[in-house]
């Protein structure tokens, strides 16, 4: 399983994608802290973590190796992660990963040119 992109676990962590996101960050919730048939569930420690500073990328790539991990792991959780993930990709404002993006500046001169993709957070420009 390829790990869930950690600008999406960052987005839904951080409220990014609304009422709807929440829905589904808590639904990550709720799975991973389903127990496993051989024990303890894995990456409920990484959640938490992200979910207390959902602007850490560091947190979120944490989180992705751990549900990645455990889906090895599990054949029902990768099954039901995989179906997480395609609700939770799905949603405005997740948008993540690959994507085509064409910026083209003509003409004069610039003074301040900004291009960006997948924003999660301030952007503060002068002053």
């Amino acid at each position: 399983m390829v790990p869930i992109a950690p600008e999406l676990l960052m987005a839904l962590a951080g409220g990014t994608a609304g009422a709807a996101g929440e829905q589904i960050w808590m639904s990550l919730r709720n799975l991973v802290r389903r127990r496993p048939a051989d024990g303890e569930p894995h990456g409920e420690s990484e959640l938490t973590s992200l979910g207390q500073a959902a602007d850490s990328a560091e947190r979120a790539t944490e989180l992705a190796e751990a549900l990645a991990l455990r889906a090895r792991q599990d054949p029902a959780f990768a099954e039901a992660l995989a179906a997480w993930r395609r609700e939770a990709e799905a949603l405005e404002g997740t948008r993540t990963g690959a994507g085509d993006v064409r910026n083209v500046i003509s003409g004069g001169t610039q003074t301040t040119v900004v291009q960006a993709r997948d924003v999660h957070g301030s952007i503060n420009l002068g002053g």
